[in-house]
């Protein structure tokens, strides 16, 4: 292969050190890691993304095509060669004096040039609090999973304020349209307006530094953002206050969708134009541009499709000639009104729910498109997650499977490249690590094989007590079948809002396992065998933390149904026994997850806090904190089935928040058994006086996760 050498990174000289991100990402991980490595980029002569590992010296060099390659190619030697797993739970590690050898060279391409990175819903059910120290941690994590085209959303909000400023809306109509800071992203889906704000012109100005930081990165790399595009959105009083000619895409659940500007409107190009102009000033041009008019369920009512399409491309592409519009596959969208007569080119297509309800191609799918996408090209995605809420999942063979049929299909001419487009981060490692991983292996592949490397890699050393539990793992919580179309994981019963027969959690998922939930206790077993051997490490104690939290919520969900039996059957003495049980399992799980920053309360509330600059502000994050993870919406919304769906099974939460919902339900069963007749409970109050608390939590683990997991486990889920 034929190679022009375009960049050799030698000079430690600290000036340069700037001038390459991978030389940065590396003393990043550990300070002075980039002496240890020669990083070498060079061109593809085949058009193909490829890295290269190989030595030279006491030097591991590390060449690719570009530096998202090289970082992928890093990545892949600390994983694979150094037995380094640098994840969301730790992104620093200490190398070797010396790094390992590279005896023979290795080649790694692929011809998917696109590897597409998060979801609107991510930005708020994950991001919604983060400073530049934390998304500086993100963009190296991308970078080292080989992602090129991140969703780029943060800050726009503060176009929308110039753009609507600009047509004569006042300063407290734009803050009663503009979303809070835990809500953004369904505003910027063109569900809700207003809900969680209003914002300060502090929030504005931070999120505008922040985003200018992360797209400054993103270049360095080499990474395209995609930012939000015009869909055509407006305030609901659009027709009132302007007099456009807008339709009214109804409800989204109980909240009250902004207008649609019809492309009739003689103004929609003008309007368009000026939001691509403000969007331009505070951040530049972008290449993509994610645009999904009509999400979940908007009416289309009265609208030409086909002309709304290319109005929405026209204006588009006035605003960047060569750019693509980033188009999400969700219940009915993309509609084929809307895309089917735009130029093949134009569209990107994600599958959003490739490990689930694909779209591309594949006839068992409830979702299946006979023509797939036809002539757009479109992303392998993984979902995976909804909401944030807590739990092992995932369909580890359908998506190594599914990625390789997709290229065998007849969508595989236009297959571009994979995508997670989960709901939320830092959940499930394995998924992500495996998911990235797929473009560079150029053979199908089993779990069996690929997870025998992964614990090496994960752990730092091969141990066949590991292997035993990811093996049970990966045939249980790790396999659901590819049939179901359970958004997410088994829920934990813990955080259902109480009654007698529990079936679910969210709107959108089960609490009924559809594995063998002893087999995870096994696993869990199996990793305490060990655990003494693995002090300190962070990932096991991570994984080990998670694992037995899934033990004991699997064994809180019979133990629920337990509880049920006993007080339809009129037993009051078994009825008390199992609720006390129950609710000890609770605070026992509350205990557990203290030893984890990662499932505290705190470490999601008390950054909320951190960013806000005034007393007011503080108050105002905090509460979009609570609410997003507990009612979410007003009490109308909340009842009809936004209640809970990102919940999390959370250290301090759990005893203040779900226990006490419980423990109410129980007394107030237990009067019902009493003959006596006692008041409804309201629970939205109960959910509404927490929101509105702010008392502290911490934020740092509170125990040894080792020693604290092997005590509970053997005294409350060991052998029960």
């Amino acid at each position: 292969m034929k190679k022009k050498c375009l960049l050799l990174v030698l000079t430690l000289i600290p000036v340069l050190m700037f001038s390459n991100p991978v030389l940065g990402l590396l003393e990043r991980i550990d300070k002075g890691a980039s002496k240890k490595f020669k990083i070498e980029v060079t061109e593809s002569a085949d058009n193909k993304d490829y890295f290269e590992l190989d030595q030279t010296g006491d030097k591991v060099v590390v060449r690719g095509n570009n530096y998202i390659s090289i970082a992928t190619g890093i990545n892949w030697y600390l994983k694979y060669y150094a037995n380094i797993h640098l994840s969301w739970n730790g992104m620093t590690v200490k190398l070797p004096k010396k790094l390992p050898v590279v005896n023979r060279k290795e080649h790694r391409e692929t011809d998917h040039h696109i590897r597409y990175y998060l979801n609107y819903c991510t930005f708020s059910y994950s991001m919604s609090f983060w400073d530049w120290e934390r998304w500086q941690k993100e963009i190296d994590w991308m970078a080292l999973h080989g992602i090129n085209l991140p969703l780029s959303i943060t800050g726009t909000e503060a176009v929308w304020v110039n753009v609507l400023d600009k047509l004569g809306y006042t300063k407290d109509e734009i803050n009663k349209f503009i979303a809070g800071s835990g809500f953004l992203a369904w505003w910027q889906m063109n569900n809700l307006e207003g809900w969680g704000g209003p914002n300060t012109d502090q929030w504005y100005a931070q999120q505008v530094e922040l985003q200018k930081k992360i797209i400054k990165r993103y270049k360095e790399y080499g990474m395209e953002p995609v930012y939000p595009g015009y869909a055509g959105m407006l305030p609901s009083n659009a027709k009132e206050k302007l007099g456009l000619n807008v339709s009214d895409p109804g409800y989204w659940g109980e909240f009250k969708r902004p207008s649609f500007l019809q492309p009739t409107d003689p103004r929609f190009a003008e309007i368009a134009e000026l939001y691509y102009t403000e969007l331009e000033k505070l951040f530049g041009k972008a290449q993509y541009y994610a645009i999904d008019p009509f999400h979940e369920g908007g009416s289309i009512e009265g609208v030409d499709l086909d002309l709304a399409g290319k109005s929405i491309m026209n204006a588009m592409k006035k605003a960047s000639p060569n750019a693509v519009w980033v188009a999400q596959a969700w219940q009915a969208n993309p509609r084929p009104a809307m895309v089917n007569n735009l130029n093949k080119g134009d569209l990107l297509v994600l599958d959003l729910y490739s490990d689930c309800r694909p779209m591309w191609g594949p006839e068992w799918s409830t979702w299946y498109r006979s023509q797939g996408y036809g002539k757009h090209e479109w992303i392998y995605c993984m979902l995976l997650n909804f909401g944030g809420r807590t739990g092992l999942y995932g369909k580890m063979q359908p998506v190594i499977d599914g990625y390789y049929d997709a290229q065998l299909h007849r969508s595989g001419n236009t297959l571009k490249g994979i995508g997670a487009t989960m709901e939320a981060i830092e959940n499930n490692p394995v998924m992500f690590e495996l998911l990235f991983e797929l473009p560079w292996r150029e053979d199908r592949f089993t779990k069996e094989s690929w997870l025998a490397d992964y614990t090496k890699a994960r752990y730092g050393k091969s141990n066949q007590y590991i292997n035993n539990a990811w093996n049970i793992l990966s045939n249980t919580v790790y396999n659901f079948p590819i049939e179901s179309v359970q958004e997410g994981t088994t829920e934990s019963v813990f955080a259902a809002c109480p009654k007698l027969d529990i079936t679910n959690v969210s709107c959108c998922s089960s609490t009924q396992p559809i594995y063998n939930t002893d087999s995870v206790r096994i696993a869990a077993a199996q990793m305490l065998k060990t655990a003494d051997q693995y002090k300190g490490n962070n990932n096991f104690e991570y994984d080990l933390i998670d694992i037995v939290r899934q033990t004991i919520a699997n064994r809180a969900y019979y133990l629920q149904k337990d509880v049920t039996v006993a007080y339809k059957e009129g037993n009051k003495k078994n009825f008390i026994r199992l609720k006390n049980e129950f609710l000890t399992l609770m605070l026992v799980q509350d205990s557990l997850l203290e030893t984890r920053s990662e499932f505290m309360v705190g470490a999601w509330v008390n950054q909320a806090k951190k960013i806000a600059k005034t007393d007011a502000e503080r108050k105002l994050y905090e509460w979009n904190a609570r609410t997003q993870i507990t009612v979410w919406g007003s009490r109308i919304s909340a009842e009809s089935g936004l209640n809970d769906y990102a919940y999390k099974e959370w250290s301090g939460i759990l005893r203040d928040y779900y226990y006490t919902r419980w423990d109410a339900f129980f007394n107030y069963l237990e009067e019902k058994l009493d003959g006596k007749n006692p008041k409804e409970i309201d629970f939205y109050l109960i959910s509404e006086q927490w929101t509105n608390n702010n008392n502290p939590y911490p934020d740092s683990p509170q125990a040894d996760p080792i020693e604290r997991a092997k005590d509970l486990y053997y005294r409350y889920v060991h052998n029960k």
